[in-house]
C-alpha cells in the first residue's frame, strides 16, 4: 500500500478496538484496528485508510512515552505522547497516599512531568489538614498547586491556562476530587462532546469507563485528556532497583549509600535510611514516604519472583 493513500489523523477517543479520529481539518471518524489486536492509544498520531464512511488504522507514528499501570493480570495504558499528568486529589474525600505516590512513579518512569492539584481549598479545616500532610511532596520539584474549582473557577482557569498552555494534559482524580469540574471549566462542552462520541460510537454505555481528548483552545495548541477512575494502581513494569530514582525525594541520598546495589532497606551505610526524618521535618525523606517506598518493593520483588 502507498503512503499517498493514507490520512493522517490524531486518535481522540478510544472505545475497546473503536477508535475516533480527527483529520487535520477537524473532522472525526471512527476507526478501527488492523487486524484483531487494538494497539491504538489516545494521544496516537496514526495514517489511516477510508473505508467508507469510517477508516482502518494502518500505522502508528512512534511515541514519546506511554503511560500506564500494570498489575499481575493485564497492563491498562492510559494514554500516550503527553506533556503533562495532572493529578487531582481533594481535601474531601480522603485520598489514598499510595495511590498518590504510585500515579508520580508511573509518571517519572516515562518521563512525563507530574502536576499534583489540591481541590476545595475552600473547606478551610479539611483542606489544611491536607495540605500539611502533603508537606513532602509539596517540598519536590513539582510542588502541589491549591485550586477551589467551584468557589473560585476562573482564578483557577486562568491559573490551569497559564501551566497547561500549548501542552498534552492527562487529567487523573479518584471519585469526587472534581475531574469532571475541572475538565468542564477548561474545556466548556466537554461533557456533552462525550455524549457525541458515545452515541457515535453506539456505545454509550462506556461514556465513563473511556478515554477521551478535548481541546482547550480555538487553536488547538493545548489538550485535556479525560481518564477513567481505577481502584489500584500496578506498578508491576517497575523495577524495584530502580524505584529510589524514580522519588524524587529519596534519589538525591541514593548516591550517599556504601554500595552501588544497595536495596535501601538494610544494608549498613545506606545514605537513604540516614535521611529519614520525623514526618513534618523541613529535609531528609519523611517517614511516611520511606514506608511507602519499603512496602513498594516488597511488593515488586516478590512480584519479579514469579
Amino acid at each position: 500500500m502507498q503512503r499517498a493513500n493514507l490520512n493522517k489523523g490524531l486518535i481522540v477517543a478510544n472505545y475497546g478496538r473503536h477508535f475516533l479520529v480527527e483529520t487535520p481539518e477537524g473532522r472525526r471518524l471512527i476507526c478501527h484496528s488492523r487486524g484483531k489486536k487494538s494497539q491504538g492509544l489516545v494521544g496516537d498520531r496514526v495514517l489511516w485508510q477510508a473505508t467508507g464512511d469510517e477508516g482502518t488504522i494502518e500505522k502508528i507514528d512512534e511515541r514519546s512515552n506511554v503511560f500506564y499501570r500494570q498489575d499481575e493480570v493485564r497492563t491498562k495504558s492510559f494514554a500516550t505522547n503527553l506533556d503533562h499528568i495532572l493529578i487531582l486529589i481533594a481535601a474531601e474525600p480522603e485520598f489514598s497516599s499510595s495511590q498518590l505516590s504510585r500515579a508520580l512513579i508511573a509518571a517519572e518512569a516515562e518521563h512525563i512531568t507530574p502536576i499534583i492539584a489540591l481541590n476545595k481549598s475552600d473547606l478551610a479545616g479539611p483542606f489544611t489538614r491536607a495540605w500539611e500532610w502533603l508537606k513532602p511532596y509539596r517540598q519536590m520539584h513539582y510542588g502541589v498547586l491549591p485550586l477551589s474549582l467551584k468557589a473560585c473557577p476562573e482564578a483557577d482557569r486562568t491559573t490551569l491556562l497559564k501551566l497547561l498552555s500549548g501542552k498534552t494534559t492527562l487529567v487523573l482524580g479518584p471519585s469526587g476530587a472534581g475531574k469532571s469540574t475541572l475538565i468542564n471549566l477548561l474545556a466548556p462542552g466537554a461533557l456533552a462532546l462525550t455524549g457525541e462520541i458515545s452515541q457515535a460510537l453506539n456505545s454509550g454505555k462506556h461514556t465513563t469507563t473511556s478515554t477521551t481528548w478535548y481541546w482547550v483552545d480555538e487553536a488547538k495548541t493545548t489538550a485535556l485528556i479525560d481518564s477513567p477512575g481505577f481502584q489500584e494502581f500496578g506498578l508491576n513494569h517497575i523495577d524495584p532497583a530502580q524505584l529510589a530514582a524514580y522519588m524524587p525525594d529519596l534519589k538525591p541520598f541514593v548516591s550517599k549509600c556504601k554500595f552501588y546495589n544497595c536495596s535501601h532497606l538494610h544494608e549498613p551505610g545506606c545514605g537513604v535510611m540516614a535521611a529519614i526524618k520525623p514526618d513534618g521535618s523541613p529535609d531528609g525523606i519523611s517517614a511516611n514516604r520511606y514506608k511507602i517506598y519499603s512496602d513498594l518493593y516488597a511488593e515488586l520483588s516478590q512480584t519479579k519472583r514469579y
